[in-house]
């Protein structure tokens, strides 16, 4: 009882501030994103980053080598890419060639891994302003030596003088072929061979077959869910929309995801991942620089769960608009990195020049 008594006494002298840095110290209780099977703890400090050494703007997006390393592109002129392991610890980092650095997708090729780096040609200059020059797409290895480039599609006919190549995304066909999203351009999907040889394009903002138009065409992956039927799959930024096409171009079906600008698609087992960019509000509207951003993942074509927004919800077999929700780390969401734990990284544009935040799948 005296005990007692005394540690109550003390408590009562106490300080007013001396009670508030107790209150403080606290451990923050865990964020939870995401609605279903498919919830996730918020790792907010995961990338272990020297601002002075390693400083950010955007990180455009991330994918898993065959080490397990986690190799990230972005468009700060003082690194463009930065190799992580899933401890968020930083293994590498160069390059200062590619300031417009957007897309980045890996190649396993003979069991080495290869990088198909998309420079878009938006780049901050040295007053701090957005300026434009020509993009254009490099192969090269994991540590930067370049094997090729593929350059402005007018050098061989493919554009018309005048015509803006502004690549955003490759991916990377069942025998090599190379599919380039110019989805800052002229919104085609150009492919070519695996030597960087052209074969065809299809798409483009002007195109009057809906099936076939694209606007903003920001990203382009394989979709291999059905193993005999792999399907090039695109965004269609502006339309709130993935198409999915043949390897050859041939127009398959559209998924239309309201109220939700997706980045690129981003496979992994039967789901399909993305970042939202941005969206609208319920009441009002909002510019592209404003924070609205969130992830959606779908089961199949349906979504299922979304990090960061309002739970996906259904009117028989058609979805309605998903929100972001407040007061969240996800402001816009860019790309997204799948590990084999099924934990997710996402890459945030415009994004106070944050860097890469873990999803700790729950």
């Amino acid at each position: 009882m005296k005990k007692t008594g005394l540690a109550s006494a003390a408590l009562a002298s106490t300080p007013s501030f001396a009670i508030n840095i107790l209150k403080k110290s606290k451990p923050a209780k865990d964020v939870i994103l995401g609605h279903g099977d498919y919830t996730y703890k918020v790792v907010n400090d995961w990338a272990q980053l020297s601002s002075v050494r390693t400083p950010l703007l955007n990180c455009h997006e991330m994918q898993m080598d065959s080490k397990g390393r986690l190799i990230m592109i972005g468009d700060h002129p003082q690194n463009n890419v930065l190799i992580f392991d899933k401890s968020g610890k930083l293994l590498d980092y160069w390059g200062t060639a590619y300031p417009g650095g957007h897309g980045l997708t890996i190649s396993n090729e003979g069991g080495e891994d290869y990088l198909f780096l998309a420079d878009s040609g938006w780049y901050l200059n040295k007053a701090g302003k957005w300026t434009k020059h020509n993009g254009r797409i490099s192969k090269t290895t994991t540590d930067g030596r370049v094997v090729f480039d593929i350059g402005h599609p007018q050098t061989i006919g493919v554009y018309k003088p005048g015509d803006h190549f502004c690549p955003t995304e490759t991916a990377i066909g069942p025998n090599g072929d190379i599919y380039v999203a110019d989805g800052y351009g002229m919104d085609y999907i150009i492919q070519y061979d695996s030597k960087g040889q052209y074969i065809r394009h299809w798409g483009g903002k002007d195109n009057p077959n809906e099936n076939y138009k694209l606007s903003n065409a920001h990203g382009v992956a394989i979709d291999y869910r059905d193993k005999n039927n792999p399907l090039v799959v695109c965004t269609s930024r502006n339309e709130q929309s993935f198409k999915w096409y043949t390897l050859d171009g041939k127009y398959v079906k559209t998924l239309h995801l309201p109220n939700m600008q997706v980045c690129r698609p981003v496979l992994d087992d039967n789901n399909l991942y993305a970042g939202v960019c941005w969206s609208q509000p319920k009441i009002g509207k909002t510019t592209w620089k404003e924070h609205t951003g969130f992830v959606t993942v779908l089961d199949g074509d349906k979504v299922v769960s979304n990090p960061g927004g309002t739970a996906p919800e259904y009117k028989g077999d058609e979805l309605q608009k998903s929100y972001q929700l407040p007061n969240k780390p996800i402001l816009h969401g860019h790309d997204v990195c799948v590990d084999e734990d099924k934990n997710l990284y996402i890459c945030q544009w415009n994004a106070n020049k944050t860097a890469p935040i873990k999803l700790e799948r729950v």
